[in-house]
């Protein structure tokens, strides 16, 4: 009986073994479904990639995904109302905790307008761990910034935030939390 009860036993453990490896298994070999709205990534359009990689790369701390130079019949084209004569190259960004976070589209060919300077009509807003060193070196490459803020935000986290311009007429917002 002793015998009886353990071969049950056993049989019972390795079938729920081998159930669980099989869902595991369909999970990975599906995509992921994702419910509700999901901000992928802000999309610049620039003048020149090594320029404003010093900034998003070199200062802010994010690393290149894939740079590629775009198709013919990129949707870059129709979607930024680019003409056919410019040429286009495409940069992902990764910041520590999310793939492609930022894009950076390089125009060549044609020249890009200026940015209204007020109001501005969007920002990009990023948390940084050094917004103070992160402010000195922008501010040593010559752009616009604001002077620093300390806010408390509708959660009750207090932080320090502080804006720039970047080369190409951005407004680009940066945060860090503050120790209590």
């Amino acid at each position: 009986m002793k015998n009886l009860l353990f071969i049950i036993l056993m049989l019972s453990l390795i079938s729920s073994c081998s159930s669980v490896k099989s869902t595991t298994t369909n999970l990975k070999s599906t995509p992921p479904f994702l419910e509700g709205t999901h901000f992928k990534r802000t999309n610049l359009l620039i003048s020149d990639l090594d320029k404003s990689l010093k900034i998003y790369r070199d200062i802010l701390g994010f690393t290149v995904h894939k740079t590629s130079d775009s198709s013919e019949d990129s949707y870059s084209y129709p979607v930024f109302n680019i003409p056919k004569e410019a040429k286009l190259k495409f940069c992902t960004l990764d910041s520590p905790d999310q793939i492609r976070t930022i894009a950076l589209t390089q125009i060549s060919g044609i020249k890009l307008p200026k940015l209204p300077s007020t109001p501005h009509m969007s920002a990009s807003v990023i948390r940084v761990k050094n917004l103070p060193e992160a402010m000195n070196k922008i501010k040593a490459l010559g752009l616009e910034i604001t002077k620093p803020k300390i806010a408390v935000g509708s959660d009750g986290d207090t932080f320090m935030e502080q804006a720039f311009i970047d080369f190409d007429g951005h407004l680009i917002v940066l945060y860090e939390f503050q120790k209590s």
